[in-house]
């Protein structure tokens, strides 16, 4: 045995305890969200192609942050994979909005539940420049959720809120979170 083996093995044991913490907190975070709605599923022509109407303007590759709860940019929904980050293409059409996520299923959001677009600096753990997050905020069931897009490129963020805003027939919302100050701490 060499002098590093306690070493070696007391680290590594705590990185076992550290993952079956996390994997123990996400499955209970599942199940305290197993009343969460499916999102609406990608409307389809009866031959099964997507049926969503004329795109509106070009799609946008980037990545989809997560959905979380309305105004409580920590609380990750974690019920039918809306937390998980993966890398997306969002495009708009006329029936709503279509975020297709490689590595978990696409997320539609249908034109009628959408109720707002913003722009932030992060949320749940992805934070960037000021305004470099576009936020669209709509239903799901009856439970008002926030989804976050970070575009690849920062120049597309302004059209991509106004084609979503348009699509929802309300304006861009930009205002944020109010910050920490120690008036309100």
């Amino acid at each position: 045995m060499g002098q590093y083996t306690a070493a070696v093995v007391i680290t590594l044991a705590i990185v076992v305890l550290m993952v079956a913490l996390i994997l123990l907190g996400w499955r209970n975070r599942l199940r305290r969200q197993a009343s969460v709605p499916a999102p609406s599923p990608v409307p389809e022509d009866a031959d099964g192609t997507p049926a969503l109407g004329a795109q509106l303007g070009d799609s946008a590759e980037g990545i989809y942050v997560c959905t979380t709860t309305a105004g409580d940019w920590l609380d990750r929904i974690a019920a039918h994979r809306l937390g998980i980050r993966t890398n997306a293409d969002l495009s708009i059409h006329a029936a709503g909005v279509l975020l297709a996520r490689r590595g978990a299923s696409d997320l539609f959001i249908p034109a009628h539940d959408l109720t707002g677009v913003s722009r932030a600096s992060g949320m749940a753990g992805k934070f960037v420049e000021k305004d470099g997050l576009l936020v669209i905020s709509w239903m799901l069931g009856t439970m008002a959720v926030d989804t976050g897009f970070r575009p690849r490129y920062h120049q597309e963020l302004p059209d991509l809120a106004a084609r979503i805003a348009a699509l929802a027939g309300t304006g861009t919302n930009d205002t944020q979170p109010p910050a920490e100050t120690k008036e309100n701490q």
